[in-house]
Parts: structure tokens; C-alpha cells; sequence
């Protein structure tokens, strides 16, 4: 384990290299030692996003830093505010308190019966439902799309009910966007474990012309995921010790650079091919990676 740890991180694409070349006996198998390190990384990972807040400014918090302006200092505040785009806009004295605010958003304001939203087409009626379930679930705090949907007087059917389960779950991460988050974490092992081999196969595309077959092209990328893992790692516990954000961004910095000497080393390519097909396959990971994040959002709407 030491010695497959310490020629992944100081000898970029030697150990793949190795592994095609047949000396394999000294080198922990590429896929336990991904499975390994993966382990460890989500859950060092998972415990470092639930020490962070995810919570914005509240606007409780944001009245009382300015209320403790003095009078003076409010009305230089004003006088500011009318130089910069919006700023007349804005009324200093609503957000103090002063002046009450004027609108408030109440459920039967968007309330339609049954036989309304029946006149709709289905497009439609859904939004229009949504917003009336979102309003309804945010002044009741009723879970139970039964319970909701008999208060409303609207059918007690499946539609419905899913409606008011998506309208709840909406509101849930929007108030706390860490749920969701939580989930992502909870799925990203199984979401890379299918989405490398994918990978690879872009990549065996790119060097296609090369004698390097396809599992020797997914050794290659199991050892890069794994030295991502290890150098972000690494980052996320400096980051811990001295409660900054720094290191992890400098590991990934660092990591793109191994990323190139990686590819240059293990397919012995020019300096100016490998840069080109660096470019295009961090392009096209980000492109899979969005995907499989929005594949995996819908999974948790449609599940829930």
C-alpha cells in the first residue's frame, strides 16, 4: 500500500505504465485501492461538509447589524445607496422595521378548486398547483399530501399527492440546501464507480491508435480518481486543522498539473498533443459530471 501510495503521487502515470508492462506484483490492485481510498475520502468528506453552515444571511441578522447604526451613519447610508444602480429602489427604513411590510403572500390568495384546475391543461394546472402547495406547506407545515389535499378541498389522487410531495421537497432544500447536498455526497461513490468506466472509453477513443487495450486504459483512470481522491484528501484535513479553505483548492490545483504529467507519461505523446487532449477530456468530464448530477436530482425528486 505504501509503495503503490507513494509512486501514484511523486511518479505520475509510472504505476499504470508499470501495470501494462506486466509488473503488477508490487503494486496494490488498481481497483481495491480506488475502493479503499474512495471509502475514505466520502467519509472524511461527508464529515467536513457537516461541520459547514449552509445557511445564508438571515434577514433577522441582517436587521440588527444595521440597526446598530447611529442616525448619522443611517442617513449616510441612504444618501450611498442612491448612487449605485437600484438604489433608490431600495427603502432602508422597510428593512429596519419602520415601515411595515405591506405584502403578504397568504395560500388562499392562490387558492383554485378542483373543478379550476380540472379547465387546465395539464402543464398548467401542475405549476399552478406547486405554487398553491408550496404557499400551503410553508404556513400549515402539514407533511401528509392527504392531510394537505383534503384541506384544500382539492381530489384525494395520485397526481395530487405527488404534487404536494414535489412542492414540499422544493421547499425543504430551498430552506435547507443541505439535504439535497447530503443525498449527492450519499450517491457521488456509486455515481464515479459507473461514471469511470465511461470515462475510459472516452479516453481509449482519444488514444485509440495507441497498443493500450480498454482495461488497461481503465487502470489508468481508476489510479488518476485515486491520487484526485488522495490530493484532495489531504486538503480537506490541512483545511480542518487550520479551519481555512485554502488547501483543498491548492490540491486541486495541483492535481490538474498531475493530471497532465500523468497523461504525458503514460501515453508518451508531444507536449502540445497532450495539453490539447488535456483541455478536451477535463472539458467532457465537466460535461458528464453536470450530467450525472442532474441525473441524480431527478432521481431525488422522482423517489421521494
Amino acid at each position: 500500500m505504501n509503495r503503490t501510495l507513494a509512486t501514484l503521487i511523486f511518479y505520475p502515470g509510472k504505476i499504470s505504465r508499470d501495470y501494462i508492462n506486466g509488473i503488477r506484483t508490487k503494486y496494490a490492485n488498481p481497483f481495491r485501492f480506488f475502493l479503499s481510498i474512495s471509502i475514505i475520502f466520502f467519509i472524511i468528506w461527508s464529515f467536513t461538509f457537516q461541520s459547514n453552515n449552509f445557511g445564508g444571511v438571515s434577514d433577522n441578522q441582517t436587521v440588527a447589524e444595521l440597526d446598530q447604526f447611529s442616525e448619522k451613519e443611517k442617513e449616510e447610508l441612504k444618501e450611498e445607496l442612491q448612487k449605485v444602480p437600484f438604489g433608490k429602489e431600495i427603502d432602508l427604513d422597510t428593512i429596519l422595521g419602520i415601515k411595515p411590510v405591506e405584502i403578504i403572500k397568504n395560500y388562499k390568495d392562490r387558492h383554485l378548486t378542483q373543478r379550476q384546475l380540472d379547465t387546465l391543461n395539464l402543464i398548467e394546472s401542475s405549476f399552478k398547483q406547486i405554487s398553491l402547495y408550496s404557499e400551503f406547506y410553508n404556513q400549515t407545515s402539514i407533511l401528509n399530501p392527504e392531510e394537505a389535499i383534503d384541506s384544500l378541498d382539492h381530489s384525494n389522487k395520485f397526481w395530487n399527492r405527488y404534487l404536494y410531495r414535489k412542492a414540499v421537497d422544493t421547499e425543504i432544500i430551498w430552506n435547507n440546501p443541505k439535504v439535497f447536498f447530503d443525498y449527492l455526497i450519499s450517491k457521488s461513490p456509486f455515481i464515479i464507480f459507473f461514471f469511470l468506466p465511461v470515462f475510459a472509453l472516452i479516453i481509449w477513443l482519444f488514444y485509440f491508435y495507441k497498443p493500450i487495450n480498454y482495461m488497461e486504459h481503465l487502470v489508468f483512470t481508476f489510479h488518476v480518481q485515486s491520487t484526485f481522491f488522495v490530493f484532495v484528501l489531504i486538503g480537506l484535513i490541512v483545511d480542518l486543522i487550520f479551519k481555512s479553505e485554502v488547501f483543498t483548492t491548492i490540491a486541486l490545483l495541483i492535481f490538474l498539473f498531475y493530471l497532465y504529467k500523468a497523461l504525458r507519461n503514460f501515453y508518451n505523446e508531444r507536449r502540445f498533443v497532450t495539453i490539447v487532449k488535456f483541455l478536451a477530456l477535463n472539458f467532457i468530464f465537466l460535461t458528464l459530471a453536470i450530467i450525472a448530477a442532474f441525473i441524480s436530482a431527478l432521481t431525488f425528486f422522482a423517489i421521494r
